[in-house]
């Protein structure tokens, strides 16, 4: 049995903000729905934090975009946070966010498909931080944000290999890398 993978999928601005993505992807084309079709397809558990999920708990559940709404309304979700779901929502835990890194490394080794990490800023910082996150996802809007959390900042040093590179219909970059390890 291999270890599963930690994939990080994230929406960026072309400055790096990844903060309310919704105010700067306008124009989903198709190949950015297929992209995220072929993300999700392997994942069978999500990491969010508790930001992501107070919002998205009041929108997915009743959403009918696909194929997204179907994907994170059934998937099992692990919820880094310090206080009960409230709203609960199908499928979610909670886990204790001071042993994330701990939890995640037990998930990896546990059988299953690859674990996603989808929005989540401070998640994805923790987890690459941590060296959990085996792939980075990214899909980079053609706009300067301009403000906002960016979701690259405070990081130290990691070595990635670019593994995909497409342009969508739009202009949207397309990005997907292995993570390497620790930067010299």
């Amino acid at each position: 049995m291999s270890p599963r993978k930690v994939v990080a999928y994230e929406l960026l601005s072309l400055d790096g903000v990844a903060e309310a993505p919704d105010s700067f992807f306008v124009d989903w084309d198709d190949a950015m729905g297929a992209n995220l079709a072929a993300v999700i397809a392997t994942q069978d558990a999500v990491i969010l934090g508790r930001r992501s999920y107070d919002e998205w708990v009041r929108f997915w559940p009743g959403s009918r975009i696909e194929p997204f709404a179907s994907f994170i309304n059934s998937v099992r979700k692990y919820v880094a946070t310090s206080d009960p779901l409230d709203p609960e929502w199908a499928n979610a835990t909670a886990i204790d966010v001071g042993g994330l890194v701990d939890f995640v490394r037990d998930l990896k080794n546990q059988p299953g498909g690859d674990i996603g990490v989808h929005a989540s800023i401070l998640v994805a910082q923790a987890l690459l931080k941590a060296g959990v996150v085996d792939e980075l996802k990214l899909v980079v809007a053609p706009t300067i944000a301009g403000a906002g959390r960016k979701l690259l900042d405070g990081l130290p040093p990691i070595r990635l290999a670019l593994t995909r590179s497409a342009t969508s219909p739009r202009g949207y970059l397309l990005l997907d890398y292995l993570v390497i390890g620790a930067g010299d």
